[in-house]
């Protein structure tokens, strides 16, 4: 008896494989009108009604009775908490947001000065946005490796309030969760989930008080939200299901291969794991450590329902063309595991983030590498980087002239401006010529 496929295979053999690959990258950016609406109506009426609406809805979504006294988590909470866990868990905590601060840290930016002979001297000067709103994902899994992704880059870019919502199904959350908050010093925690906890980060309520970027991962409510609320408040990105693309050869080990396309599969059942191979032998091996492992894990439902509905095997002539499929599809996670990882990893533009060799598994980004693991999704890639310092930093530049710029630049700026029909623009410089 023929043993049923874990992925879905793709292969350069058909006469579609252009069009499937097209589809597959297209798949990812499906809408749902009734998310949409239904997320509009919840924005609308949260930022109208405030907390009445707010309380509404946590009692409704998240299962929280008596609302408007079980808003916060308190210092009880968390000491409470704290007790809950593991030293060995704390000490593993502290070494990730050791890691995480260190990384970015060196990625700030340094104020600059520039001058010319014109006499223009452009100050450029990074300063930090004053609140950040953090939304810490729950659902399927619960991460406390999120709260330190997202919190301390914007710790190090200098923002000095910072609040987070969690959603607290049945006023239930993971100890670890609260130890991650309270190592990162937040104070301010509310048990709020779902798109009303972003129209509250957004608008403000009478006792939540609005902000100016709203970051972290979500549900697809979240990420509707995010989306609609763009205008109204910086974002970091629209971050929809985990994805993983892994390129590889018949050099690699095909269980650990295995493992890390699980590895993703499990978040939920609407991520996503592709592999690239020029070997059709070596996806059938991965596929069956796939179903070997799956056998062994707790998820295992769920790990299989996603790969029945996003996991893939796209079989290449030559794994050449690898980059080019990774380029349209771009992916969250890029694992370049074959033996010539160096010359393919040259040709990819399109990735959230890249790993490159056996030794490093993108779980390892996940928790411990210092890089934030809060990345693009759903093709974004192309369009939007990781998060960063830089997504709570403004750049604000400070210019000075002198009498002679406007003697040797005054004239053509009058000509422009002329031209564009702006007497008053024109007049403004040549007021100061005159004199």
């Amino acid at each position: 008896m023929t043993k049923k496929k874990m992925l879905n295979y793709i292969n350069e053999n058909e006469d579609n494989f252009e069009h499937n690959i097209k589809s597959l990258a297209n798949s990812r950016m499906d809408l749902n009108e009734e998310i949409t609406d239904k997320v509009s109506e919840i924005l609308k009426n949260v930022k109208e009604g405030g907390n009445e609406s707010l309380f509404k809805y946590m009692e409704e979504l998240d299962g929280i009775k008596n609302p408007s006294k079980n808003l916060f988590i308190s210092q009880t909470d968390i000491k409470e908490a704290k007790a809950k866990c593991s030293e060995e868990s704390l000490q593993a905590l502290g070494l990730a947001k050791k890691r995480i601060e260190e990384f970015h840290l060196q990625q700030m930016p340094k104020d600059s000065l520039f001058s010319d002979d014109q006499k223009i001297n452009i100050k450029t000067r990074w300063i930090p946005l004053e609140s950040v709103g953090v939304y810490i994902p729950g659902g399927k899994a619960s991460y406390p490796s999120s709260v330190l992704m997202t919190i301390i880059p914007a710790q190090v870019a200098g923002v000095k309030n910072i609040k987070a919502t969690i959603p607290c199904p049945n006023n239930k959350i993971d100890p670890l969760v609260l130890a991650a908050l309270d190592l990162c010093n937040i104070e301010e925690i509310y048990k709020i989930g779902g798109s009303h906890a972003i129209a509250a980060l957004t608008w403000g309520t009478e006792t939540i008080s609005k902000v100016d970027i709203i970051i972290g991962p979500g549900n697809k409510w979240v990420a509707e939200a995010k989306k609609q609320v763009i205008g109204n408040v910086k974002i970091d990105m629209i971050a929809g299901p985990s994805e993983i693309l892994i390129i590889s050869d018949n050099y690699s080990n095909p269980e650990w291969v295995a493992a890390d396309l699980i590895a993703q599969a499990e978040h939920d059942e609407t991520a996503q794991a592709i592999l690239i191979t020029d070997d059709i032998s070596f996806a059938k091996k991965v596929d069956e450590c796939i179903r070997i492992q799956i056998s062994q894990l707790s998820r295992s439902m769920i790990i299989s329902e996603s790969l029945k509905n996003n996991g893939y095997a796209i079989v290449v002539h030559n794994l050449s063309k690898s980059a080019d499929i990774a380029n349209t599809i771009a992916p969250e996670h890029l694992s370049i595991l074959c033996k010539d990882y160096e010359i393919i990893e040259k040709e990819i533009i399109n990735a959230g983030v890249i790993f490159t060799g056996v030794w490093t598994p993108e779980a390892m980004g996940d928790y411990i590498i210092g890089s934030s693991h809060v990345l693009p999704t759903n093709g974004m890639a192309k369009n939007y980087s990781g998060l960063s310092v830089f997504n709570f930093l403004r750049r604000q530049s400070t210019i000075m002239g002198e009498r002679e710029t406007i003697k040797t630049l005054g004239p053509p700026a009058v000509i422009l401006a002329e031209c564009e029909g702006l007497d008053a623009h024109a007049n403004s410089i040549k007021l100061r010529l005159k004199d």
